[in-house]
């Protein structure tokens, strides 16, 4: 007699699909919009109490069942998703969560372009997991120059590699840079092989995603920058299919304790897929002020206009969506 299990084998976990493209854009939406109301009031924190408050409630409408793995609250020490919390209706795909609900709350703060709300999801356990190590050195190229970088290597070598890979003269070349101390090693090291750069106060993840778009005119990405831009970073690069590679790097001796204490080797080179594992990943994205890659929102007499992108890595679309938001409905960001 064949066992029950035997004719009844148990499903495969459901996977995240299309249709949480757009419910992931309404999250992003809704953040954005919050979060906008704040633009140029000097008040980092409200700006991101804002975000987080409204990010929290329409995931509660979401039909997953989702597991913040990465947030940006502990390295900003600002109102975050923790680490952990579940997220969604508790229905639907088991999932794995990023969220960064202003990535540039600085920006927002002083009215300055640039600024997005942010959301990555994959399956669970496929998103690397850095707990209190909040930087990483990253380097990320687009997909014309994927294969062709090395972080253990020198800057020159990496600009080289990509200039031939993109048929430019290492003078032509636009190197991307996060404008922090920590990061002068990179600045001079471009300078000095005679590359361009552009500096940028802050926005990590749009700076990953620059790589890989054609109009932004970036070509490469170098720097220490936050761990949960990383990740996040990632789940998009897989979509367009860019390139990230990336290093732990700890700031103090207790953080290269904490590492050696949770196993993680601070001498490994994490690539794009160690960051996010998974052939189905959804980076939603949704502009707070107008930058190279979105525009911000625009408020008007009825409500709010927003502009955002979605990727989906398992068919590699890019969609984005300008959306009119009515005020005077019972759902604002419907």
């Amino acid at each position: 007699m064949t066992s029950s299990s035997a004719s009844h084998p148990h499903p495969e976990p459901a996977r995240p699909d299309r249709n949480l493209a757009m419910e992931l854009t309404r999250v992003t939406e809704g953040a954005a919009v919050a979060a906008a109301r704040y633009l140029g009031r000097g008040d980092k924190i409200a700006v991101d109490q804002a975000a987080v408050d409204a990010m929290r409630k329409m995931l509660s409408s979401v039909d997953i069942d989702g597991v913040v793995v990465i947030g940006e609250g502990e390295k900003d020490e600002a109102p975050m998703l923790f680490n952990g919390e579940k997220v969604g209706a508790g229905t639907g795909p088991k999932v794995d969560v990023a969220v960064d609900p202003v990535d540039g709350t600085r920006l927002t703060a002083l009215g300055i372009g640039g600024a997005l709300a942010v959301i990555a999801v994959a399956e669970r356990g496929s998103m690397f997991a850095p707990g209190s190590l909040v930087y990483m050195d990253k380097i990320a190229v687009g997909e014309h120059a994927a294969g062709s970088i090395d972080i253990e290597a020198p800057v020159e070598h990496n600009l080289k590699k990509v200039a031939k890979a993109l048929e430019k003269r290492v003078g032509d070349v636009t190197a991307i840079i996060l404008d922090r101390p920590r990061n002068e090693p990179y600045i001079k090291a471009v300078r000095e092989a005679g590359a361009r750069i552009q500096l940028i106060t802050d926005g990590d993840i749009s700076a990953a995603i620059a790589t890989a778009k054609e109009d932004t005119h970036v070509d490469i990405l170098f720097g220490i920058g936050g761990s949960p831009e990383a990740v996040t970073a990632a789940c998009a690069m897989l979509a367009v299919g860019g390139e990230m590679q990336c290093k732990v790097w700890p700031r103090d001796d207790s953080e290269r304790q904490y590492a050696l204490d949770e196993g993680i080797d601070l001498n490994q080179v994490l690539t794009t897929r160690d960051l996010v594992d998974s052939d189905h990943t959804f980076f939603a994205a949704t502009g707070v002020s107008t930058g190279d890659l979105l525009e911000g929102v625009v408020f008007t007499s009825h409500g709010a206009r927003t502009h955002s992108i979605v990727m989906r890595s398992h068919t590699g679309t890019v969609r984005f969506i300008d959306a009119l938001h009515r005020f005077d409905r019972r759902d604002p960001i419907g």
